[in-house]
């Protein structure tokens, strides 16, 4: 039986993640999942790719507030989980990848802390509900999917079994974090999830919609927040490349909102008939 076994958000973009043993589904993604965001004095937004210090700040949820903590200067900040904006607060238009999206700056405060800590300028940005970013329609199901500052999907899905697989072939063992998933789950064979197309986790419904192509952020040692060689991407691309992109784990969609919780039963009902 297929059982989900962790579920995660990461609510800022390309910091840390929080493990979590319920969450809610929302029309974007899971709750507090990557509605945080760092941009550049352009707007850009930054990540691991070529910030892999980034994975140095923690976040959790204290007291009702997201609390943002440095590993290594052991010094935390705290943000407003749902912050409410006025005409007071500064509307910027940010980038991700392809897409340019309306935020809001969290705080002068918040982003001269980041700034200090990073050594470079930055702001820190929320994206409020009315917001939204519609996905690659190539992808989507009726063609009004949204989804928050994630690279591209509202979810990403990954057996234990997949990272199994490819621990056996490393010479030092990854954990799950290096690939950034939603969705856990266990009792599956490896690389299953890759044909996943219509699925329910508890009584939530999903679809698989496109297999996740794996980038550099991958070799970052999200401890540590170093590059720490080439692996997993290398080992990945001998067994995992199909049309010149290294994949692993699923994206998806999801069809309703709820609660999905750690133990929830999968279950499958179509497959995709696409190949690699």
């Amino acid at each position: 039986m297929l059982k989900l076994s962790e579920i995660w958000v990461y609510p800022v973009k390309s910091m840390g993640g929080i493990s979590l043993q319920e969450a809610r589904v929302t029309d974007r993604g899971l709750e507090l999942d990557r509605r945080w965001l760092l941009v550049d004095d352009d707007g850009l937004f930054l990540s691991q790719r070529e910030h892999p210090q980034l994975a140095l700040f923690q976040p959790q949820v204290v007291n009702d507030k997201l609390r943002i903590a440095h590993r290594e200067f052991l010094e935390s900040i705290d943000l407003e989980l749902r912050p409410i904006f006025s005409a007071s607060n500064q509307k910027v238009k940010v980038t991700v990848w392809d897409d340019t999206i309306d935020a809001f700056e969290v705080s002068q405060d918040a982003s001269d802390w980041f700034t200090k800590l990073l050594g470079l300028s930055v702001r820190l940005v929320y994206m409020p509900d009315e917001s939204k970013r519609k996905l690659d329609p190539d992808y989507a199901i009726s063609g009004d999917e949204i989804t928050s500052f994630a690279d591209a999907y509202p979810f990403l899905i990954i057996g234990q079994s997949s990272l199994d697989d490819l621990n056996e072939r490393l010479r030092e063992k990854i954990t799950i974090n290096r690939f950034r998933p939603n969705f856990v789950f266990t009792n599956g064979m490896a690389f299953e999830e890759d044909f996943w197309r219509d699925f329910t986790i508890g009584n939530l419904s999903f679809v698989g919609v496109k297999r996740c192509d794996r980038c550099v952020m991958t070799t970052v040692d999200q401890e540590k927040g170093i590059v720490a060689g080439k692996d997993p991407l290398k080992t990945l691309a001998k067994y995992r490349n199909f049309g010149n992109k290294v994949l692993f784990g699923q994206n998806l969609i999801g069809l309703d909102t709820g609660i999905v919780s750690v133990n929830d039963k999968i279950k499958v009902f179509t497959h995709s008939k696409l190949k690699y």
